[in-house]
């Protein structure tokens, strides 16, 4: 309500105060009906000429205020004709006095000054502005019931929702049943103990009913009184990510499928090798000791880590490595059956019993693959593992 108003109704009020008196004491008279209204007449025409001459003295000075603000430090402040305004009016004039000084010291220009601000602010809101539209999730703010009461423009870029479809809404409203009720729990128990939420892993649910997973980190809102009003935060999209997980774990499932069959076919042409007699037994141990002893086996020293030390010309030619790029690897890099840990337990047992035998597959440097056997033989002395390799037969890539 407009001040000049305010004043025309206190004005009237306060005369209806004598005019309720006369009434009473006269009664509703001829005369006393003429000598109200001219009351009521005069003292309406001196509400309205007090009045104009408060506001108009308020008016002026606030209009002079706002053109300082703009930067117009050279307004002069009229004087007024009422006492406590012309007070204000001087303090002002030391204020703007005060400020013209400071200026002149540090050598900036009057205009300079709202200029610089205004560019500053309108800067920093665009800086904000290009972070919001170019993250790759949304940011968004809620109260402490998890209603929507802000979310970027990127809300419409990876849910196909506008911004404003949010209103009135809850972060839990975009989420598959299960998924929300997970999520509310998380976001209830944050609320609880005024704590951030962190890397929590929920799904979302888009316009076209496609599923998209977020990963939401956000902070709680605490008034003066440290009282919880709301969360902001920032919601990513990993959708590839959680794909690119879940075919490395079905690929994982089908490589340890793929070893076991390997392992399997391996054992069954073991035993349809025929019977183990002894005659067999001392022909295989002639074989093995003339494929120790042959010029063409491959050999290579490891550590108990499984680091390649070292090893003879036919090993790194037969892989396709030279010798140098032989000596940086580890078995595990081109051995395409065993596991780390499977290699570990071989080492672990030729270092028990001092021999073990196994059949597996290299991996040669152009991707090719070739069935092996190798003998590991434990140097006892030099804490040190050697190897011979007799290739099998050759898988073609």
């Amino acid at each position: 309500m407009k001040l000049r108003i305010l004043l025309i109704m206190m004005c009237i009020t306060v005369s209806l105060i004598p005019l309720c008196i006369i009434s009473g004491i006269q009664g509703f008279q001829s005369t006393s009906l003429v000598l109200m209204s001219l009351i009521a007449i005069v003292t309406f025409f001196i509400s309205i000429v007090i009045s104009y001459f408060i506001s108009r003295s308020i008016e002026k000075l606030t209009k002079n205020i706002d053109e300082i603000s703009k930067g117009k430090l050279d307004i002069n402040l009229e004087k007024s004709e009422i006492y406590e305004i012309n007070k204000l009016t001087d303090s002002l004039n030391r204020v703007m006095a005060s400020l013209k000084l400071a200026i002149h010291k540090v050598g900036v220009k009057k205009g300079e000054i709202f200029e610089q601000t205004v560019k500053a602010k309108e800067a920093v809101e665009e800086k904000y502005d290009d972070l919001l539209d170019n993250i790759s999730g949304w940011v968004w703010e809620t109260d402490e019931k998890g209603i929507y009461t802000f979310a970027s423009k990127n809300f419409l870029n990876i849910l196909g929702y506008k911004p404003e479809d949010t209103t009135g809404k809850s972060i839990f409203d975009f989420m598959p049943t299960e998924e929300a009720r997970q999520a509310k729990q998380v976001f209830t128990e944050a609320c609880k103990n005024k704590e951030p939420i962190k890397n929590l892993e929920n799904w979302n649910l888009k316009k076209n009913g496609n599923k998209i997973c977020m990963i939401t980190n956000g902070v709680p809102l605490l008034n003066s009184s440290e009282e919880l009003y709301g969360f902001r935060g920032v919601n990513i999209d990993i959708t590839q990510n959680k794909n690119a997980e879940e075919k490395i774990k079905t690929l994982n499932s089908e490589l340890v499928d793929l070893k076991e069959k390997i392992t399997q076919l391996l054992n069954e042409r073991e035993q349809k090798k025929g019977k183990k007699t002894t005659k067999t037994k001392k022909i295989k141990s002639k074989i093995e000791e003339k494929w120790t002893e042959h010029e063409f086996d491959s050999v290579f020293i490891f550590d108990e880590n499984a680091n390649i030390l070292d090893c003879n010309e036919n090993m790194y030619k037969r892989l396709g490595y030279t010798k140098s790029e032989m000596l940086s690897l580890n078995m595990v890099d081109f051995d395409a059956l065993e596991s780390k840990d499977d290699i570990n337990n071989k080492i672990i047992e030729a270092k028990k019993t001092g021999t073990t035998c196994f059949k597996t597959i290299h991996k040669r440097k152009d991707g090719s693959a070739i069935l092996v056997e190798e003998n590991v033989q434990f140097i006892n002395d030099k804490n040190k593992f050697k190897c011979i390799v007799r290739e099998d037969y050759s898988l073609k890539k």
